[in-house]
């Protein structure tokens, strides 16, 4: 979880050079008004008027110098708070794990590490700026009672509108921003899905209705946007007729006190400028909505963060066969059950076929045996030890996971399958049959992965390659499915004959895999309806209705 104050004090050193850059900005904008009063005093009166005037020279340099460094500071420390947020983010979203990460959409993801993230950086930024900018007109009401009180007594009226408005601002800006961002997101998430099925929407000829689909909140998103305008500028043409109202009267007050000679003609001068910084307090609606940006930032990264990464131990796995056991395992989405109470115990270096109809829980074994993810209640143990107990390098060296759609990751052929390991890239592309096709490729296991011309076969060999140097278990769901099928019958054979002492567990469609295994098991709604060999469990109908 992240909070805003997080966020804030990650600025760390940059915020206290902002604060400086913004505190002496301030200062020097509240002296220049008296500076200049006692240049026009000196003026008519003759007396060093070129010291007056060539402080105020002072002054406003000073405050060119500090708005640089002001604006160097701001924008280096939201840029390192960017980074720091987007790398938390990303890193977390991987830890979570599938199951967890899939209650966020794609583009919703993409939105909240590339927009929200950057919103959210500049909360240090905004509580700093925020504050330096109610020093001026704060400080214009201390000088102006230093001057005459009824001055200041004059702006305090006008300050009180003033505040009015920016409660306002603050209260309606922030659930605009809000919706903006939940909309912006939700048309994110569509767009993903869209580029990820071009060529099916492509062969389907429904671009048009796909655009339709991807934009039909567009209208939504321009009527959030214009209210953020809406208030944005509401306000400030508010904040903007009050400010010439102050001005009028500290103006007609100051008029009066000169005329009983109780201020002089600079001192005047001085309580008109501090009168339009005083007033000037309406241009904190910029900063007030910078921090409700931010703010609405916080809130969507943290959504991200409070979610509850997959946990990991940190005993080591002992010798043994791959021995899996499932013990009351129970696996819940929402209000649906996915697995229910599944006790099953997979002996050592088996080859193991799941099968089932489409929804029986499958797939979800599989995760649940590869510790992609948590079960709701029960335990799966791999040689005596429980899964969440185990070590994350330690598991993840021991266990191997293949998909029906692999996601390949890396600069080049060889990059993906090594996935960050030492391993012998060939080897396993040999006991998957991904050699054959990859020593074809112009530059072989150096090729770069953009510029392979892969089926979804071939990308299917790779991801198997990629899972092939597990030590204990690997955990194949659906994995051979686009292979053709003499590839897959060889495949097949590798995997069931495989000589490396390590426990398969094979989710499949296709009998010729069940008949080669050492043991079927049999899902349907949840439950496992039975375990044994493929010839025990075709006597029974339902067993031969799961393959067609």
């Amino acid at each position: 979880m992240i909070t805003f104050g997080d966020v804030v004090r990650r600025a760390g050193g940059w915020l206290p050079l902002i604060g400086l850059a913004g505190l002496v900005g301030s200062l020097g904008t509240l002296a220049l008004p008296t500076v200049l009063g006692h240049a026009v005093d000196a003026l008519i009166t003759g007396h060093s008027r070129g010291v007056w005037v060539a402080a105020a020279g002072v002054l406003i340099a000073v405050n060119v110098v500090f708005d640089v460094v002001d604006a160097y500071a701001g924008t280096a420390c939201v840029a390192g708070t960017t980074a720091w947020l987007r790398d938390r983010v990303v890193r977390h979203v991987l830890a979570i794990g599938p199951a967890r990460a899939a209650r966020f959409e794609t583009g919703d993801l993409v939105t909240r590490v590339s927009g929200s993230a950057v919103e959210a950086a500049q909360a240090g930024p905004a509580v700093v700026t925020t504050i330096s900018a109610a020093l001026p007109p704060i400080g214009s009401l201390v000088l102006l009672a230093w001057i005459d009180l009824w001055l200041a007594l004059a702006l305090l009226a006008g300050l009180a509108l003033v505040v009015v408005v920016l409660q306002t601002f603050a209260l309606r800006s922030a659930a605009v921003l809000v919706a903006y961002q939940q909309t912006q997101s939700a048309i994110a998430a569509r767009l993903a899905e869209s580029l990820g099925g071009a060529r099916t929407i492509a062969a389907a000829g429904t671009v048009g209705a796909e655009e339709r689909r991807v934009l039909a909140d567009l209208p939504k998103l321009h009527e959030h946007g214009a209210g953020t305008w809406h208030v944005l500028a509401r306000s400030s043409a508010q904040a903007t007729l009050v400010g010439p109202l102050v001005l009028v009267a500290v103006l007609a007050a100051g008029g009066i006190e000169l005329l009983r000679g109780r201020i002089t003609p600079g001192e005047l001068f001085a309580a008109s400028q501090y009168a339009v910084i005083g007033g000037g307090l309406g241009a904190l609606t910029g900063v007030f909505s910078r921090l409700a940006r931010a703010k609405a930032g916080v809130r969507r990264v943290g959504e991200v963060l409070a979610t509850e990464p997959v946990s990991y131990g940190t005993e080591a796995l002992p010798d043994g066969p791959g021995t899996v056991e499932f013990r009351g395992v129970t696996v819940r989405a929402d209000d649906a059950v996915l697995l229910e109470d599944v006790h099953l115990s997979i002996p050592g270096g088996a080859a193991v076929a799941v099968v089932g109809a489409s929804g029986a829980g499958k797939s979800v074994l599989a995760e649940v045996a590869a510790r992609l993810r948590a079960p709701d209640e029960g335990e799966v143990l791999l040689d005596g030890i429980a899964l969440a107990a185990l070590d994350h390098r330690a598991l993840r060296t021991a266990v191997g996971c293949a998909f029906e759609r692999p996601v390949l990751v890396g600069a080049s052929i060889g990059d993906a399958v090594a996935a960050g390991r030492e391993i012998d890239v060939r080897a396993s592309a040999r006991a998957t049959h991904a050699d054959e096709f990859v020593g074809r490729l112009p530059d072989g296991y150096a090729t770069p992965l953009a510029d392979a011309p892969l089926s979804g076969g071939e990308h299917q060999r790779l991801g198997l390659a990629r899972a092939w140097p597990a030590r204990r278990l690997l955990v194949l769901d659906d994995a051979t499915s686009s292979v053709d099928m003499v590839t897959e019958m060889q495949i097949a054979r590798t995997l069931t004959d495989d000589h490396g002492e390590r426990t398969r567990l094979i989710v499949t469609h296709r009998a010729a895999t069940a008949a080669r295994a050492d043991l079927v098991v049999w899902l349907a709604g949840g439950k496992v309806v039975a375990t044994g060999t493929h010839d025990e469990l075709w006597a029974r109908p339902g067993y031969r209705e799961v393959f067609g």
